[in-house]
């Protein structure tokens, strides 16, 4: 059996000190050793064929090096850019990346805890629909990073988890804000269960308190393009009349389009539909979508960047609350 390449190889090849080879192949030589040494390592452990044994480092340092993205629907277009991100951000690091779906369950979402405290991560990047700050505690205790993704205003707390939110409330206003301006009056909502709902819901209300509006909510099983078509149907059966629909996803926003369709009703002439997400498929279908982007690849580099700042030691202390932007993007569809 042919004798497995060492590091202590790659350093005799590249002529450079076995404690350099391990700064360039761990990813820790940034700024530290020339770029002509970093060359030289790399081109030796790539003539050589060196494949780090991951055990190995694991056993000695106590970290597997990777870091799990946990999202609720794998389906979801919303949610590729935002791991592209994250793996981005992370590999730059040396940190790989596994996904996992939960469905938005809490019997999944807890799984992911379990599974956790097995040894078999790092740090998670995640969105969580059921879990609370204080179901987090114990991977802290066990010194597993968490940076959670969220949909509503934070401010941060005692435990060192980190919060990347956009503000959904404040986005839903807008939305809510924008149909008003353009002379709608009889504004519905469509929502699914769980997960961003309840801030979406609650900023559509507020801002229709504030002009004098009654309001409409129709609440589907998902946030899938299904719930909206239905979402649609019992709208227009409900005696409502709107001359517009604001969806809580852009795939429910996409359901009630066809949905509209299917009952002969012009889009934006006779309802204006704004989702929500900014989705490859918005700017696709006919009319184009009116929504809200919260330019999730921001989003998943950032949370990566500080996960990895608090793994490596270079942030401490409590969770910080980090505000990412959102915009309304005007298309067809209004």
């Amino acid at each position: 059996m042919q004798r497995r390449v060492t590091q202590k190889d790659v350093a005799l090849q590249a002529g450079v000190s076995q404690a350099a080879v391990s700064m360039v192949l761990s990813g820790s030589a940034a700024g530290t050793l020339p770029d002509e040494t970093v060359a030289r390592i790399r081109l030796a452990a790539s003539e050589l064929g060196y494949v780090p044994n991951l055990v190995a480092r694991a056993l000695k340092t106590r970290r597997t090096m990777t870091i799990a993205c946990v999202i609720p629907d794998i389906t979801n277009p919303f949610y590729p850019a935002l791991i592209r991100s994250v793996q981005k951000a992370a590999q730059a690091q040396g940190y790989d990346v596994i996904t996992l779906n939960t469905d938005g369950i809490a019997a999944n979402e807890q799984h992911v805890l379990e599974w956790a405290l097995r040894g078999r991560i790092d740090g998670i990047v995640g969105v969580f629909f059921t879990l609370r700050a204080h179901d987090l505690e114990l991977l802290l205790r066990n010194s597993i990073g968490i940076v959670r993704i969220e949909s509503s205003r934070k401010t941060g707390g005692r435990l060192a988890i980190d919060d990347i939110f956009v503000d959904s409330k404040a986005a839903a206003r807008e939305v809510v804000a924008h149909l008003v301006a353009r002379g709608r009056r009889r504004i519905a909502m469509v929502a699914g269960v769980g997960g961003p709902q309840a801030v979406r819901v609650e900023g559509y209300l507020e801002a229709l308190r504030q002009a004098g509006l009654d309001a409409h909510v129709v609440t589907g099983a998902a946030f899938a393009e299904q719930d909206g078509l239905e979402a649609a149907h019992a709208i227009l059966d409900s005696g409502f009349a709107p001359d517009a629909i604001f969806a809580a996803n852009d795939l429910m926003a996409i359901g009630v389009m066809r949905g509209l369709r299917e009952r002969g009703i012009a889009i934006p002439d006779d309802v204006a539909v704004v989702g929500f997400d900014d989705i490859s498929a918005a700017s696709l279908v006919t009319p184009s979508l009116t929504t809200v982007t919260q330019f999730q690849d921001r989003m998943g580099e950032r949370a990566a960047k500080i996960l990895i700042e608090r793994l490596s030691g270079e942030r401490d202390g409590a969770g910080v609350a980090l505000e990412m932007p959102f915009s309304l993007i005007e298309r067809q569809s209004t």
